[in-house]
């Protein structure tokens, strides 16, 4: 069932030291900054939490993974400071996947935009379908993907995320999402990849729990400066969405 809750919607189901988190909204899956504080607090928490080893990140329904932040919120921003703490938003949910003592598997059906690229890439191994396109479409709008950029980039390479970024209104199939190491396996239907999440996950927590927290350790090494590095790309993206570009640009699309 499909939520129709304005600030979105956040489940946990805790089973046989598996935890899937489940976000959702009306909005193709997209965040408001509510369902952001929410999710990185609850990642947070469970890293805290000796029954769980492994989680399970995934979206409502059979279409769009994640679109990002809320278009929204982004359009209302009138200040710098809103600026800023609007795109600490998703900072905070890559720092707390980062810092999570617990290995997360992204399960991806569909596309995904912006910080949902970003979502996916913090994942510490994706499964997805065919169909789970991706795009980095912050040009149009005369911002950039600042923030999302470090988790990008050490996923798929500074060649690929180039592509990605530069080539703005363009969709990348899931197949090329994995060929640049974003996504781990690509599926044709989501039945295939739900069976394979369950059996990997299944698999991951049947193994030493203290193995798989120094082996998360191991992954993000050389990351231990990123609250600062993801505060400072927020204030970059916060001062540009309060351009003349950006205004005019946010309003042409939110006339569409």
């Amino acid at each position: 069932m499909r939520t129709s809750r304005q600030n979105g919607s956040l489940y946990i189901n805790i089973q046989n030291k598996i935890a899937t988190l489940e976000f959702g909204h009306p909005a193709s899956n997209s965040f408001p900054s509510e369902l952001l504080e929410r999710l990185a607090k609850e990642l947070n928490l469970i890293s805290k939490n000796d029954s769980i080893s492994v989680i399970i990140l995934k979206s409502e329904g059979e279409k769009a993974f994640c679109a990002g932040a809320s278009f929204d919120e982004l359009i209302a921003v009138s200040t710098l400071q809103e600026g800023k703490q609007f795109f600490t938003g998703f900072a905070n949910v890559i720092n707390a996947m980062r810092t999570c003592g617990k290995i997360i598997i992204g399960r991806v059906q569909g596309k995904a935009v912006g910080g949902g690229v970003g979502l996916a890439a913090a994942c510490d191994y994706v499964l997805a379908t065919e169909n789970a396109a991706i795009k980095l479409s912050e040009f149009t709008i005369g911002i950039g993907p600042f923030v999302i950029e470090p988790v990008v980039k050490r996923k798929i390479g500074l060649a690929a995320l180039s592509e990605l970024t530069l080539e703005a209104t363009n969709w990348k199939n899931g197949y090329w999402a994995r060929e640049k190491g974003l996504y781990s396996k690509v599926f044709e239907n989501i039945k295939e990849l739900d069976d394979e999440v369950a059996i990997l996950a299944s698999k991951l927590a049947s193994y030493n729990p203290s193995a798989l927290a120094e082996m998360k350790k191991v992954f993000w090494e050389n990351t231990n400066h990123w609250n600062e590095l993801l505060a400072e790309r927020a204030a970059i993206s916060g001062e540009l969405v309060l351009s003349d570009f950006t205004k005019k640009a946010l309003a042409k699309f939110s006339k569409k």
